[in-house]
C-alpha cells in the first residue's frame, strides 16, 4: 500500500505587492465559510469597497515581515514542517498544499491520484477546529473527490488541540521562558471570528477554551488571560480583544508580559506584524514595560514529532 500525507495551511500572497496581496484577499475573503455572508450580499462589499483599497496596506504589511531569503515566513515553515516530516515519515510520501495559494488543495490531490497513494492522511495545521479554517479544508477535499472514479482511504485530522504532544509541546515552552522572565501576566491570544459563527454551531471557541485548560493544568497556578485576535469588518466577535487588553494591563499593574499564539503553528502576518509589532506598540505605549512573544512552533523538532504521531496514530 502506498501511503502518502499532505499537510494544509490557509495561504499567503505570492510576493508583498499591491497585486499580489489582491489576488490573495480575493480567494481568502470570497470563501463563504471564512464570509458568512449572502454572495448577493457580500460581493459588492468585497469588490467594490474592500479589494480596491485594503491590498495596498495589508502589502505595506507583509513588506515588514517578509524575509529576503526566505519570502513568505508562513510559506517557508509549511515547507521546512512538509521536508522535516518526510524524514521522519520515509515509507510516506509528504506533501503540502495551501486554501488560497499555490500549491493549491486540488493539485496536490491530484497529484497523490497521479502517484497512486492508496491511503492518505490530511492534517489541516489548525490545532482548534473552526467552520471557517477546517470546515473549508473539507468543503474543498470533498469537492475534489466528488465522483471520482477512484478515492483513497482518507483519514482527516480536523483537530489535534487537545493531544497529549501537543499540549505537552506549547506547555514547555511557555514554562521554560515563565521560569526566567516571570511575566505579571501570560497572554494566551487566538485569531478570534464572529460571535455569530459560535452561535450556529461552530465549536471553536470550546476548543480554544479547552486548549488553554490544558495547558494551564500543566503549568500550575500562574496569571494568565484568553484573549483573540485579528477582528475584521463590523460584527460582534469573540472578546476579550486582544490590542484592548494589552492597552489596559499596565494601569492595573501588569507591566511585563509573555504573549503566546496557540492558534498558529507558522509565524505569518498575525503573529509577526499584529502580535509581535503593533500590539508590542499598543502595550509599551500604555505603560508596560517588557513584552515577550513566544515564537510559533514553525519547524521545532518537537513539533514535527506531533505531526509524526498524528499520522501514526491509528
Amino acid at each position: 500500500m502506498k501511503k502518502g500525507v499532505l499537510l494544509i495551511n490557509l495561504g499567503t500572497p505570492k510576493t508583498p505587492t499591491k497585486r499580489d496581496v489582491r489576488t490573495y484577499l480575493k480567494r481568502f475573503l470570497g470563501d463563504q465559510r471564512v464570509i458568512d455572508m449572502p454572495r448577493w450580499q457580500w460581493k459588492p462589499i468585497l469588490n467594490l469597497m474592500i479589494l480596491p483599497h485594503r491590498p495596498a496596506k495589508s502589502a505595506e504589511l507583509y513588506r515588514k515581515i517578509w524575509s529576503e531569503q526566505q519570502g513568505s515566513p508562513l510559506q517557508y515553515y509549511t515547507e521546512q514542517q512538509t521536508k522535516k516530516l518526510q524524514r521522519h515519515l520515509p515509507e510516506y510520501t509528504v506533501k503540502y498544499a495551501m486554501s488560497y495559494s499555490k500549491p493549491f488543495i486540488a493539485d496536490v490531490l491530484e497529484s497523490f491520484e497521479t502517484e497512486h497513494i492508496d491511503a492518505l492522511t490530511i492534517i489541516p495545521l489548525y490545532p482548534q477546529y473552526s467552520t471557517t479554517t477546517v470546515g473549508s479544508v473539507v468543503d474543498d477535499i470533498n469537492q475534489f473527490y466528488y465522483q471520482r472514479a477512484r478515492i483513497p482511504s482518507l483519514h482527516i485530522i480536523t483537530d489535534f488541540c487537545s493531544t497529549k504532544e501537543y499540549i505537552r509541546l506549547l506547555s514547555n515552552k511557555v514554562k521554560n521562558i515563565y521560569t526566567s522572565f516571570k511575566p505579571d501576566k501570560v497572554i494566551f491570544s487566538y485569531h478570534g471570528i464572529p460571535v455569530s459563527y459560535i452561535a450556529k454551531g461552530d465549536p471553536y471557541q470550546d476548543r480554544c477554551n479547552l486548549t488553554t485548560k490544558l495547558i494551564m493544568e500543566q503549568l500550575g497556578d500562574i496569571p494568565y488571560i484568553q484573549t483573540y485576535q485579528s477582528r475584521f469588518g463590523p460584527a460582534e466577535w469573540l472578546t476579550p480583544a486582544t490590542d484592548a487588553t494589552l492597552k489596559e494591563l499596565p494601569a492595573k499593574g501588569n507591566k511585563k508580559v509573555l504573549v503566546v499564539s496557540p492558534s498558529f503553528v507558522s509565524d505569518c502576518l498575525e503573529t509577526l506584524y499584529e502580535l509581535d509589532i503593533e500590539n508590542r506598540a499598543y502595550f509599551l505605549e500604555n505603560g508596560g514595560t517588557e513584552f515577550k512573544m513566544l515564537s510559533a512552533l514553525n519547524d521545532d523538532e518537537a513539533f514535527i514529532d506531533v505531526l509524526e504521531q498524528l499520522v501514526r496514530k491509528p
